[in-house]
């Protein structure tokens, strides 16, 4: 590579840089008082289900409930919420002090020693509550809940209406959150596409969009997905680094964190001059993002959404169901403080859409190698329910050149 085009490319990155402004207001977190109401909620969706106290394991569901940002790991950390009664959080004696440092409820501490088992705590919990049933995160892995029934010969549910109960529907402050990350990242989707160089790589688009969002406000990128050319085909992109020659094809996917609920917006466009089967994907991929929007509304299964979008494509000869030249996946996916969480929107999800959910539109076509191109074309842009029907936190591409 030239030192001037190096010269230039870092020069256009830096001024693109320069020109991003964070908002003048973060969102707030959720409110103390907002998060007792989830705690309720739970208590009362998990007498619900049949069980007399709900167990939560680390990750985005402890931070749903308790405001702590902790990762899920070999070593159980867990919120025990009874559902009469105050909650305990069950974490490794040495966390003790970051753990009561991220905690943002009134929960006693519960410390386990490394040689010590913290099932053996749950247990004792149960025990000394005169409680039998336990209702327990679907997020914790099966050799945790295997020891849990194992060690403490209680009762155990899974917990899965009660974490979706509470999670899938948004509140006002959540959906607040929410559309700020995704603006920052529809911004930084705009700014990208105007530094790109041909001879430029996916790892150096990677690095400007996660400096890009540090320099909105955001806590970094929650995740990357750069595609050049054939790279696009394949959803989930393809392994190495791929450099950008005139007249590909660009996927990026990307998201960032803003007080730990996630964005996440695709654009595909043309770094120069499109085929004309290219175009063509292009405008039934808009179309059929289109009648997914359209089919949104309150007490509608998350599966005909899904359904809306295979009509589309079956109409203009692609697929039908999963097949290629068409859509392999879902529709979409729920989002909030997981990149994906519940609903599905996908045959099968008999989910009736309710206000406040919140999940992609995304119906991606690929089209193989053996049709004489190799390409993909991923739009994606979230929605959340109103009453009145769907409404969007990003507008949607317009054309195959413009982001």
């Amino acid at each position: 590579m030239p030192a001037r085009w190096m010269e230039v490319v870092l020069s256009n990155w830096n001024d693109a840089l320069a020109r991003l402004e964070p908002p003048a207001r973060i969102a707030p977190p959720i409110s103390g008082d907002e998060q007792q109401a989830r705690l309720e909620k739970a208590r009362r969706l998990t007498r619900e289900l049949g069980a007399e106290a709900l167990l939560v394991h680390a990750d985005a569901s402890i931070a749903y409930f308790a405001g702590l940002h902790w990762g899920a790991s070999e070593r159980l950390t867990a919120l025990w919420l009874p559902v009469t009664g105050e909650p305990l959080l069950i974490c490794p004696y040495f966390e003790q002090g970051s753990v009561s440092a991220g905690l943002q409820i009134k929960a006693e501490l519960r410390l386990w020693q490394e040689d010590e088992s913290p099932y053996a705590l749950i247990g004792q919990a149960m025990r000394d509550a005169g409680l039998s049933t336990l209702a327990v995160d679907p997020s914790m892995s099966f050799e945790m809940v295997y020891r849990l029934g194992r060690e403490t010969g209680l009762s155990l549910l899974e917990a899965g209406p009660v974490i979706r109960g509470c999670r899938m529907c948004k509140s006002p402050a959540e959906l607040a959150i929410m559309q700020q990350a995704m603006a920052m990242t529809l911004e930084v989707q705009k700014v990208t596409a105007k530094v790109l160089h041909e001879g430029m790589t996916t790892t150096e688009v990677t690095n400007f969009i996660e400096a890009a969002h540090r320099k909105l406000g955001a806590s970094g990128n929650s995740f990357c997905v750069v595609q050049f050319g054939r790279g696009t085909a394949y959803p989930h992109g393809l392994p190495g680094v791929q450099v950008l020659k005139e007249n590909d094809l660009v996927l990026v996917d990307t998201g960032c964190f803003v007080q730990g609920y996630t964005s996440d917006i695709t654009r595909t466009y043309s770094f120069g001059k499109p085929t004309d089967a290219q175009r063509r994907i292009w405008d039934i991929e808009k179309e059929a993002q289109a009648a997914a929007f359209a089919r949104v509304e309150v007490d509608v299964p998350a599966e005909e959404v899904d359904a809306a979008v295979r009509a589309v494509l079956v109409r203009h000869g692609l697929g039908p169901d999963y097949r290629l030249p068409g859509t392999p996946h879902r529709t979409g996916h729920g989002i909030g403080l997981s990149i994906h969480e519940a609903p599905f929107i996908v045959r099968g999800d008999k989910t009736r859409l309710d206000v406040g959910m919140c999940f992609s539109d995304e119906p991606m076509i690929v089209v193989p190698a053996d049709n004489g191109q190799e390409f993909g074309v991923r739009l994606e842009d979230h929605i959340h329910v109103t009453e009145k029907g769907a409404a969007w936190f990003t507008p949607p591409q317009p054309d195959i050149l413009t982001v």
